[in-house]
């Protein structure tokens, strides 16, 4: 009986979500009030005021240290973006490639480095707008130019600054650089699953490649994984996919636009912003010495076990103070109040959303429920309940659009499980955060905003059954990454 009123929070969540009824804020609020009386009447140990105080104060925490990362991007993108328009007004809308082998090459490079590029420095499906922009005059069907689009977020777990990273790490006690780093093993797995989508739909939009396209195709993608891990070792999640995709648009850029030297200052000049932050930010987290110092300057950590506040060091501080110097150096301060209240507007929610789902993970946590339910599913299911991690949180990361409210319900519980089981809890927090973030790619929301930028309303359903064998591929090599785990680890 206790472990169904234990459940009843995340089913409270399920429902509010299938119901379409409320947003995922909403959805998570629900979720923390139905979590309070039920931690403080049937937790494992004793929960009091107290204890609930303390618990929603660590939320908040988390939250808080995750907001910077969602409003800052935000932020940064729209002043840079603002000013890249300034540098190049007349470029603003990319030209057709004559060729059929540069139309080709322009769609894989919109569909696979500049839509995951402007979603990781945002998030909230910018990577579609970017793509959907790019490809827009190129007389592609909306059936197909919905999937380019959803392309765009097959690296999602470094979406926003990887702030659902950065969280998740959170809740299962480790570095968000582990985390990230475990993390590009089952997305690197994934990409075929992705690879075999495009090859697909740009043979149907008219597009179709040679043998040797396919190949070309397959070794940017990899040479791109390969830098995302070194990236992720070396200077963190935050903006690890920028610095790596970075030099692969860049790379690519050179080899297959050959640009003249007036070209290649323009395109210089419109990606500055971008190159001097991610330096900064890589110089902080190379050099231990300056790194030391910047933490020593101010370190605000009032709980031990959870991520300290350091603004010096922090990525979505430096996203803001970024922009604010944009936009100051670019004579766009005035501006910057418009901008700001923008990021805000398109923000919010995730920022909300982040910190009650915090507090829910928190209060469940500290009642003892997570561990009580980690017990549980040992005695009945040992260490074979990592094998649902796929098809459960991968249907959660569907339905809510985001991998971070299961994440929030299931993380602290597979924490739990991976400790009493023996198993990697890197491994296991990277089934279960790459399984809600990425499987979110076939969820209605993106497909809704697919179809709204690519005039493709109505198609939606024809969409999702070219979609389905993916789907079910997808599903089925996450669920072979969680018996790897189970049995190797």
């Amino acid at each position: 009986m206790s472990h169904l009123v234990w459940a009843v929070p995340a089913l409270l969540v399920v429902a509010a979500i299938v119901s379409g009824r409320v947003s995922v804020a909403g959805a998570a609020t629900i979720g923390l009030i139905a979590s309070m009386p039920v931690a403080m009447l049937s937790g494992v140990v004793p929960f009091g005021l107290h204890e609930l105080a303390v618990s929603l104060a660590r939320g908040a925490w988390i939250g808080g240290t995750i907001a910077p990362y969602v409003f800052g991007g935000l932020l940064f993108w729209q002043v840079a973006s603002r000013y890249a328009a300034k540098i190049a007004p007349q470029a603003s809308k990319p030209d057709v490639p004559a060729s059929a082998p540069d139309r080709r090459r322009r769609l894989f490079f919109a569909s696979f480095l500049v839509g995951p590029f402007a979603e990781s420095a945002t998030g909230f499906g910018v990577g579609m707008l970017g793509t959907v922009g790019m490809l827009r005059d190129f007389g592609i069907a909306p059936r197909y130019l919905m999937v380019f689009a959803l392309l765009s977020q097959t690296m999602i777990p470094w979406g926003g600054m990887s702030s659902g990273t950065v969280l998740a790490a959170a809740y299962a006690r480790m570095t968000p650089t582990t985390l990230g780093l475990c993390s590009t093993i089952p997305v690197a797995l994934l990409m075929p699953v992705w690879l075999a989508m495009f090859w697909r739909a740009a043979k149907g939009a008219g597009f179709e490649g040679s043998a040797g396209d396919c190949i070309r195709e397959a070794l940017w993608i990899a040479i791109g994984m390969l830098l995302l891990a070194a990236a992720n070792a070396a200077i963190g999640p935050e903006t690890a996919l920028l610095a790596a995709y970075g030099l692969l648009i860049s790379a690519y850029f050179l080899i297959t636009q050959r640009p003249d030297r007036t070209e290649l200052i323009v395109a210089a000049r419109k990606v500055l912003p971008y190159v001097l932050l991610i330096s900064g930010l890589a110089l902080t987290r190379l050099q231990p010495a300056l790194r030391g110092e910047l933490t020593a300057l101010a370190s605000i950590a009032p709980f031990a076990d959870l991520p300290p506040f350091r603004p010096f060091l922090h990525a979505g501080v430096w996203l803001i103070v970024g922009a604010m110097i944009t936009a100051w150096l670019t004579r766009q301060g005035n501006l910057l109040g418009v901008e700001a209240r923008g990021a805000w507007r398109t923000g919010h929610q995730a920022i909300l959303t982040a910190f009650i789902f915090a507090m829910m993970a928190e209060v469940t946590t500290g009642a003892g429920i997570s561990g009580a339910i980690a017990t549980a599913l040992m005695t009945s299911l040992h260490e074979n309940a990592v094998l649902l991690v796929p098809l459960v949180s991968g249907s959660f990361g569907i339905l809510a659009n985001s991998g971070s409210p299961p994440n929030a319900l299931f993380l602290p519980s597979l924490q739990a499980l991976a400790v009493q089981a023996g198993l990697s809890i890197a491994a296991v927090a990277a089934v279960q955060h790459v399984s809600g973030m990425s499987l979110g790619f076939f969820s209605p929301v993106r497909m809704t905003i697919a179809a709204n930028l690519s005039e493709g309303k109505g198609l939606e359903r024809s969409v999702y059954r070219f979609l389905m064998p993916y789907a079910v591929v997808a599903f089925g090599i996450m669920t072979v990454i969680a018996y790897a785990v189970v049995t190797l680890y």
